[in-house]
């Protein structure tokens, strides 16, 4: 079902974990699947200095979060915001066709921190201003 490459990735992930005082952090779910992917960005001038991840789910989500985490450290945020599931994928390798929805998972829960990320700078734009 599963590739050696996936496989291997599955039994040593290398971004599991959370970043404490995160800048964003996006969590999204699979109701028919039953995956759940929590994302956590540190974000220093606009670059995405660190990525970790905690998945519930299967190998293939595990590993999709995983690959997705090292796409996008050292981009700018709008960078990481264009990475795609196929981008994913194209990394991942071969999947079974009932699994590809884990790459779209990966990509939307890195959409869901960043969209946290400029809501905590809009907040902060505004208290500054209000200073």
């Amino acid at each position: 079902m599963y590739t050696e490459k996936l496989m291997k990735r599955f039994m040593a992930p290398q971004n599991v974990g959370q970043i404490k005082g995160a800048s964003g952090i996006g969590k999204v779910g699979n109701p028919v699947c039953g995956d759940i992917m929590k994302v956590y960005l540190k974000i220093e001038n606009n670059i995405v200095t660190d990525a970790k991840m905690k998945t519930f789910g299967c190998a293939a989500a595990i590993v999709s979060a995983d690959i997705a985490m090292d796409l996008i450290k050292g981009k700018t945020v709008e960078e990481a915001g264009k990475v795609t599931n196929q981008d994913v994928l194209n990394v991942v390798g071969e999947v079974p066709s009932q699994k590809i929805h884990c790459s779209i998972l990966a990509k939307e829960a890195i959409e869901e921190a960043i969209k946290d990320y400029k809501k905590k700078l809009e907040k902060e734009a505004m208290l500054k201003a209000k200073k």
